[in-house]
């Protein structure tokens, strides 16, 4: 059985701000292992989202790569919607050059392979992982965004690289009581909790659009796939966007699922319900081939 890996904290200088992660497993120079950078959720830090998840990117370390746990600013990341009122946002803090630095730190010395580095996110790490699909795309061979979907152009304020196509994972539960799968605007009480506003497409929009982005022209496929737990409330249905020679969009709609990360850690019963037919970790490295 695969050891247990390693975890240890480590911190990088970007402009005068310090900036911390946590790191799962090692790399001596000259390996160049693939690296899987995490943006959590609002509220949370790494570690507090490592242990939310129950350490389900854990297993793409187990697997080889390294995963860092990026702790965000105050609890959140500066995600360039327009809207937003937390303190990530209001002090512009520069989370770009967050990911860029952790990124160069671990390509010097080949410890990572620079054309292997991916960001996942889950909800305000999702909408993070959104604005470097967009603002650092050559820096990225593919994007998971969890929880999240793409704001309306009028509450998007990323630049755009010249380079745009991206392979992109979506994952979404048709439940979620924070972010709609539906898109649209939050509640007045939830905006006032998280400090977010204004308006986001939906979870299936947000896919036509990466698809589209991507030259993708042919029509979608969808497949429900078999319930391994029959008493899970949840279904999984996965649509694929794919052509020849450019990248492919995947949405994994979880039918009855919450704003959760589907694993075997369940989430508490107030952000919805956890979907245990599919593994998070186990879609992103199938997907991405880790």
């Amino acid at each position: 059985m695969p050891s247990t890996p390693t975890a240890t904290r480590s911190s990088v200088t970007v402009g005068e701000a310090t900036r911390t992660f946590t790191l799962v497993g090692t790399a001596a120079p000259g390996e160049a292992r693939p690296l899987i950078l995490v943006f959590h959720g609002s509220r949370q830090t790494g570690d507090k989202h490592r242990a939310f998840t129950g350490g389900v990117f854990d297993a793409l370390a187990a697997r080889g790569a390294l995963v860092a746990y990026l702790d965000g600013y105050r609890g959140n990341w500066n995600d360039a919607r327009r809207e937003d009122r937390f303190p990530a946002r209001r002090a512009d803090i520069d989370d770009v050059g967050f990911a860029r630095a952790v990124i160069s730190m671990f390509a010097s010395g080949r410890r990572i392979d620079p054309s292997r580095v991916y960001a996942v996110g889950y909800s305000n790490g999702g909408q993070m992982v959104l604005r470097l699909a967009h603002e650092i795309p050559d820096l990225l061979a593919g994007v998971t965004v969890i929880a999240a979907t793409m704001p309306a152009p009028e509450n998007f304020l990323a630049s755009q690289a010249p380079r745009a196509s991206l392979p992109v994972l979506l994952i979404h539960g048709t439940n979620d009581p924070i972010v709609s799968y539906q898109g649209g605007t939050m509640n007045w009480a939830l905006r006032t909790m998280f400090k977010v506003g204004g308006s986001c497409w939906s979870a299936t929009r947000t896919a036509r659009y990466f698809a589209e982005r991507n030259g993708i022209t042919t029509e979608p496929r969808s497949t429900r796939l078999p319930k391994k737990t029959p008493a899970d409330p949840t279904e999984v249905e996965r649509t694929t966007y794919e052509e020849s020679n450019v990248p492919p969009v995947v949405l994994y709609t979880i039918h009855g699922g919450g704003h959760t990360i589907p694993g075997a850690s369940s989430a508490p019963a107030l952000i919805g319900k956890t979907s245990h037919q599919v593994n998070a970790a186990g879609i992103i490295a199938q997907f991405f081939d880790l």
